[in-house]
């Protein structure tokens, strides 16, 4: 492997026009192909084998022409304090805005509150009309939104509070740009105060940039939606800095070394360059495994996170050689370039013959001569009391993991929205008009095909749903033309988001198979509530699969890199540490309310219930990242002939500063979606900068080298049979030190520009 890349690299950085202008042919070629296909189409949330899924099914099949998938809205209209909405001139203001909406080119239907039972509070006060659209909201025109925000306006001046809510409504776009530009400035910040040089900062945002526009102008090209490339988007960014960054900083310790220019690439490519493959594929593994939860959106999110990534690995070990080519000396810091001439004496003085030990000296034991810097001196510090700092790192998680002993999940909706927000006024008005649960009322289908008396079957149902427990009302069948499929809706007491709902949901579905003993009709629940405990099941029915999955092929590759047992399985261990303190902290803000106001999350509930496999696959894979960074360095100085503890500080010398810059960057990053008005959005925010700063930080960085440390020899032992079968992949670049294509050349003055 290290041959290999070693090989690309230098490639790379002699044919580095040819290079760079494939590179600007491919990002052109694929944004012109995103630029001409068509605009995909919204991607309906499906989940084969769920019984909500086969009501939708049963409903598309039984009712041609009711699609589940377009888009709605719904218009609340609030009387003023101690007035009526039934009186005159409220009447007459809401029947004119329906009517208005009504007369909309996309409207399918707008029900008139005062026609439909049950559209009027009993109380008087509060009504809503129901908007059908027959299209999908991402196919909704600026004047079909625009006559709903017009509505309200309407209401609103004729004395009515009015409030929106539904899909039809446009999402405040908060997620469009500004986050990732914020990312982008915080890397930029990290990288100049790291590197002490504009082109050592500037070559891994460009790469990175390069990697997620062909990633996802790729994404686009092949007809996935908007949404697919969110997921892609944001890891494009995180690893593709992360990658040239590790690789930038492993060309400037080779110039340092003495080496030229040329052999610095392909050092760095060969070595640095094994480490980003191997913690790519990592990513690629944690990414592609969403594939095993059966939600197709999950699957679409994660092989098109995992393509973009194969891209960002690509542009790390090709392009930015290539570019390293035309920044060989602006990528050094002054003191550096100063220091350049030096350095390239002193190498000159060694010799050109030079052995594989000496090799190995240019390498790790120059590093032990080296000024120590922050790393070594944290390193020497956590070598000599391990057992100490081992204990307090894992009790310290521990602890911080304690709340998630009390995770709750669920699938919020406007009721953990702002309440700056329509919807969520929306959502309050209705719940004080009409009581809590009907917001989340269930849609209960009834398949009466094998009945003798369909309608019957249809009323039994319905005097079953009647005497259920939690529920407050039902609504008479409605039947297909063919008379053999009823709908009906039940209103449940306790909200959407309550267990209570839940356990309703259950408790309907068992008692159908009482309703078809008795009638030979079927009875299946549906609805966005019942959709929501579906998707808490199968998220947490994949829960266990998907960790086995990614977590031991994770093992397995590496193992092969670092050629030990207890290497990869201390890294799986640490990762679980650091993910379930992440899982503490959403419970102790998001369901318990701690720092809530901090923090701006005005609404408690349960946690989304895709937060943890999503957290799992993308801290996983960064949490690998960082492994296999540091790591390696270590690996290396040992193979090298470095003593366990020095091998530990020699990994820290060279890598801890890479680390903590790309740890950095990303809590930047992820840090930046907690200031989002969606309670979603903060959670996984707040969730990833969490796990993030957990696992490089108390995990990598500390817990880490004090395992090493305990371990000392044992740390890299592999049994002697798994030494034949495991493949030798020389990712610490052993052979290029011994005898391989770059055995220590001496280094000459930086050539000239290499032609093409």
């Amino acid at each position: 492997m290290a041959t290999f890349l070693y090989r690309l690299g230098r490639f790379s950085f002699r044919r580095r026009r040819l290079v760079a202008l494939l590179w600007v042919v491919i990002l052109a070629a694929c944004t012109f192909a995103a630029a001409k296909a068509p605009t995909a189409a919204e991607d309906g949330f499906s989940m084969p084998g769920t019984e909500s899924q086969k009501a939708f099914d049963l409903l598309d099949q039984r009712f041609p022409g009711g699609n589940s998938n377009t888009a709605d809205a719904r218009i609340v209209f609030v009387a003023p304090k101690g007035q009526k909405v039934t009186a005159a001139a409220n009447k007459a203001a809401v029947e004119k805005i329906v009517a208005n909406v009504a007369s909309g080119s996309q409207v399918k239907g707008a029900l008139n509150p005062f026609d439909v039972a049950g559209a009027v509070s009993k109380d008087g006060t509060t009504a809503y009309s129901t908007i059908s659209y027959d299209v999908q909201s991402i196919d909704l025109t600026d004047a079909t939104t625009k006559a709903l925000e017009d509505a309200a306006k309407e209401g609103r001046d004729a004395g009515l509070t009015v409030e929106l809510g539904g899909s039809a409504l446009v999402p405040d776009g908060e997620l469009g740009g500004t986050t990732e530009l914020v990312g982008v400035a915080a890397a930029a910040v990290v990288l100049l105060i790291t590197f002490g040089s504009l082109a050592a900062a500037g070559l891994p945002l460009l790469t990175a940039i390069v990697g997620i526009g062909v990633g996802v102008a790729s994404i686009v090209a092949l007809g996935m939606s908007t949404t697919t490339t969110t997921l892609a988007l944001m890891l494009g960014l995180a690893v593709g800095i992360d990658y040239a960054l590790f690789i930038v900083s492993r060309y400037r310790t080779e110039r340092a070394d003495g080496h030229s220019a040329e052999e610095a690439v392909a050092r760095a490519v060969g070595t640095a360059g094994s480490a980003v493959v191997f913690a790519g594929l990592t990513v690629v593994i944690a990414l592609a495994g969403l594939s095993v939860v059966g939600i197709p959106v999950l699957t679409k999110m994660g092989l098109a996170a995992a393509g973009t990534v194969v891209i960002a690995v690509l542009v790390a070990i090709t392009l930015l050689p290539a570019l390293l080519g035309f920044f060989q000396k602006a990528v050094l810091s002054r003191t550096e370039r100063r220091a350049g001439s030096g350095a390239r004496g002193r190498q000159r003085a060694r010799g050109c013959a030079v052995s594989g030990a000496a090799g190995s000296a240019g390498s790790a034991g120059s590093a032990g001569s080296a000024k120590p810097n922050m790393g070594t001196r944290w390193a020497r510090f956590v070598i000599r009391r391990p057992l100490a700092v081992l204990v307090l790192g894992v009790l310290g998680l521990g602890l911080i993991s304690v709340p998630a002993l009390d995770l709750q999940l669920g699938m919020p909706g406007d009721e953990s929205k702002p309440t700056s927000t329509t919807q969520r006024r929306a959502y309050d008005a209705l719940a004080d008009g009409f009581g809590p649960g009907f917001n989340g009322p269930l849609t209960v289908v009834v398949d009466a095909k094998g009945s003798d008396d369909p309608k019957a079957a249809a009323a039994q149902a319905a005097k079953q749903l009647s005497a259920t427990d939690g529920v407050v009302a039902v609504t008479p069948p409605a039947f297909n033309k063919a008379g053999d499929t009823a709908v009906l809706t039940a209103v449940p007491a306790t909200g959407p988001s309550s267990s209570d709902t839940t356990d309703l949901v259950h408790t309907i579905r068992d008692e159908a198979g009482g309703l078809k003993s008795k009638t030979g009709a079927t009875m299946l629940v549906t609805g966005t509530t019942a959709v929501n405990v579906d998707v808490s099941q199968k998220l947490d029915d994949a829960l266990a699969p998907y960790l086995t999955l990614v977590v031991g092929l994770a093992f397995l590759l590496l193992m092969i890199v670092f050629r030990s047992l207890l290497v990869p399985l201390k890294a799986a261990l640490g990762f679980l540490l650091s993910v379930t303190a992440s899982f503490g902290v959403i419970v102790a803000v998001f369901q318990w309310g701690w720092l809530a106001d901090v923090l701006g999350v005005e609404q408690t509930g349960p946690v989304m219930s895709i937060t943890p496999i999503f957290l799992i696959g993308v801290v996983f894979g960064l949490a690998m990242d960082y492994e296999v960074f540091l790591v390696t360095r270590m690996r290396e100085a040992y193979v090298h002939g470095e003593r366990p503890g020095e091998a530990i500080v020699a990994g820290f010398r060279h890598s801890a500063r890479v680390v903590v810059a790309a740890a950095v960057i990303m809590i930047a990053v992820f840090a930046g979606f907690i200031g989002m008005n969606e309670s979603m959005i903060k959670m996984m925010g707040l969730g990833l900068a969490s796990a993030v700063f957990f696992d490089a930080f108390v995990v990598r960085m500390t817990i880490v080298p004090a395992v090493l440390a305990l371990l000392g020899h044992r740390a890299w032992w592999l049994p002697r049979w798994l030494e034949k079968v495991v493949p030798q992949v020389d990712v610490e670049g052993e052979k290029l030190t011994h005898g391989g294509p770059a055995a220590a050349p001496v280094a000459e003055p930086d050539p000239d520009p290499v032609r093409v």
